[in-house]
């Protein structure tokens, strides 16, 4: 369904029968992906909770408006308490991967009341050094103009050879051309204003806020991506509590990689909570 939160549309399913008896769980994508990415692993998630997918700004069937101050951090949780406000949710767990992680860290800095427990898969919480972030925004702004000057074919290309996705070389080409294939589902101008506007160094520090995040995280990555397991091992230690589970045959994506693997760690977090 299509909701309106400002002057965009923002794209939301359920995954299964919705009973407002239930908690929810809110599960946010990574960059290039969608909603889709999260389908067939809601079938296999505890059946105790609902399961809305949301499509990001700028990705799947949500708009994809040319200004990219639309995909800036503060505005993006607008659109997740707009997703909310639809679905009169009080309170949710937020999974998300990737950038998906980054605006769910976004959303509890500022709307801590709102939410239950958090689920970050191979996410960060941005750059603390000025230099870092300031490489890391010229970095994603030259793959914003690539976006621009090239196909989606020439990116997808380039996107998913990328060094950090190479465990994925050991899917068969079937499963890597259906994957190429949602990439290409995205626009040009999505891709490269969600570079633009909420790339990893356009993240906010969080520097004073870890601690307004009190309720249970969970920090999920795979042995094989070592710089996000680096990166989260610092990043357990900054919430009052949160637990670092590491799946040791899979890469930076592994609700894709090692699914069962994923939805054991998940489900067996989610029972913990009620």
């Amino acid at each position: 369904m299509k909701i309106k939160t400002g002057s965009v549309s923002i794209n939301a399913e359920q995954f299964n029968t919705f009973d407002s008896s239930k908690p929810t769980v809110l599960l946010l994508h990574g960059f290039t992906g969608s909603l889709e990415d999260w389908r067939d692993v809601s079938t296999s998630l505890d059946t105790h909770f609902n399961y809305i997918g949301v499509d990001l700004i700028g990705h799947g069937k949500s708009d994809s408006p040319t200004d990219f101050r639309n995909y800036e951090a503060d505005v993006s949780a607008k659109y997740i308490d707009d997703v909310l406000k639809t679905f009169s949710l009080n309170q949710v767990v937020i999974l998300g991967y990737s950038k998906g992680g980054r605006v769910a860290l976004c959303y509890a800095a500022n709307n801590s009341e709102k939410v239950k427990a958090l689920i970050l898969e191979s996410a960060s919480a941005g750059f603390e050094n000025k230099r870092e972030r300031e490489n890391r925004i010229k970095s994603d702004n030259e793959m914003a103009e690539f976006i621009e000057a090239n196909t989606l074919e020439q990116f997808a290309e380039v996107w998913m050879d990328k060094e950090i996705f190479n465990t994925q070389r050991r899917f068969s080409n079937q499963k890597l051309d259906k994957i190429r294939k949602k990439k290409l589902q995205n626009t040009k101008t999505g891709l490269a204003n969600s570079l633009r506007g909420f790339g990893t160094g356009r993240m906010p520090s969080f520097k004073d806020k870890f601690n307004i995040i009190d309720f249970p995280v969970l920090l999920i990555t795979g042995k094989l991506d070592s710089k996000f397991t680096k990166i989260n091992a610092r990043l357990k230690h900054k919430f009052p509590n949160a637990k670092h589970s590491i799946i040791q045959t899979a890469g930076h994506n592994t609700h894709l990689e090692e699914s069962k693997k994923f939805v054991d760690i998940v489900n067996s977090f989610l029972k913990s909570l009620s």
